[in-house]
């Protein structure tokens, strides 16, 4: 990934120059670190603990915004918050293509702010783990530059997502501990996804093989209905995650006539209209003490098409009868 010299790597320049707030900043613990942001739900006076959950708390329904991936960024927070969530997983490019069309970061942060909305999630951080030679360095800088920014709306945590080819498992671990190095500067936390139809980590247990060869406290898995199904993910696999170990949960559907192991994210379908038994999956995240954060999260053209807060309704519609029966 090079972005030297490209209308982008101005862009990028530009957002990570803006101020942030000087009421919410905060030295870093680690010496010559520079500075570090205190997030929404830190002045709330909530800790990561919180964030991720606890058996006692109920899950906070959230809406990843690919959901209605059509509609600008200050709309798909409005829709979120119309139709009742709670949280908003926003994406990186989102935010840039807002900037880049002669908006403001601040714009996102007011849309947050004025709908009551918390961003438990931002997306993502790619190209990391099988970047070579001088592109490795330009790949932790623009890692840098969205971690501060996913610091700016709040976020505790960035997608990690990794390769779409083949990859040494080790350079993956290996390298996601430096993504976890800069996290502990800007205080947001790489959070490792595994996606069923890439070459380099498809299933739950090869995500969580990786993220214990960092042997790191702070290495955490983002979790998938649709890639754990996908992949061929079991749920004894889930049961071998413990919930301090993970930050979110995605759930979706798959399409009823497509076999695991075939399907792409547009083949993602309403909760309720596929194959994956969310159920079980749901029964299993309470047992091992998940109760955390959990986002509608789909790619469907066809519900894209439609009415977006009818889609967000019958989501979250959804998303409570099964949260509700498992």
């Amino acid at each position: 990934m090079c972005l030297s010299g490209t209308p982008a790597a101005g862009l990028f320049l530009q957002l990570s120059s803006k101020p942030y707030p000087r009421a919410s900043c905060r030295k870093c613990m680690a010496p010559g670190a520079g500075i570090m942001y205190l997030a929404p739900w830190e002045q709330a006076g909530l800790t990561a603990a919180d964030m991720l959950g606890n058996p006692s708390m109920s899950y906070k329904l959230c809406l990843n915004t690919s959901t209605i991936k059509p509609q600008p960024v200050l709309k798909k927070i409005e829709l979120a918050a119309r139709a009742g969530f709670v949280g908003v997983e926003l994406w990186i490019n989102d935010i840039y293509e807002h900037v880049g069309r002669g908006g403001e970061v601040s714009d996102i942060e007011k849309a947050l702010s004025d709908n009551g909305l918390f961003v438990p999630c931002a997306i993502a951080c790619r190209q990391w783990a099988d970047a070579v030679g001088p592109e490795y360095q330009l790949a932790l800088d623009e890692v840098r530059r969205r971690m501060e920014l996913a610091a700016r709306i709040g976020s505790p945590w960035l997608v990690a997502t990794p390769p779409r080819s083949e990859c040494d498992h080790r350079q993956i671990a290996s390298r996601y501990r430096d993504l976890l190095a800069i996290g502990r500067e800007t205080g947001v936390r790489p959070t490792f996804e595994y996606i069923g139809f890439f070459k380099s980590v498809r299933s739950l247990s090869e995500a969580w093989a990786i993220v214990e060869e960092t042997d790191d406290p702070d290495a955490t898995l983002i979790l998938d209905a649709f890639h754990n199904w996908n992949s061929g993910s079991t749920l004894d696999d889930l049961r071998k995650i413990p919930a301090s170990r993970i930050s979110h949960y995605h759930i979706d559907d798959a399409r009823p006539d497509k076999p695991a192991g075939t399907q792409t994210d547009p083949d993602r379908v309403m909760l309720g209209e596929g194959q994956i038994d969310l159920q079980g999956e749901i029964a299993v995240l309470r047992e091992i003490g998940y109760s955390g954060t959990v986002s509608l999260e789909l790619f469907n053209a066809d519900l894209w098409a439609r009415d977006p807060l009818e889609v967000l309704k019958v989501g979250i519609d959804r998303m409570h009868q099964l949260l509700d029966e498992a």
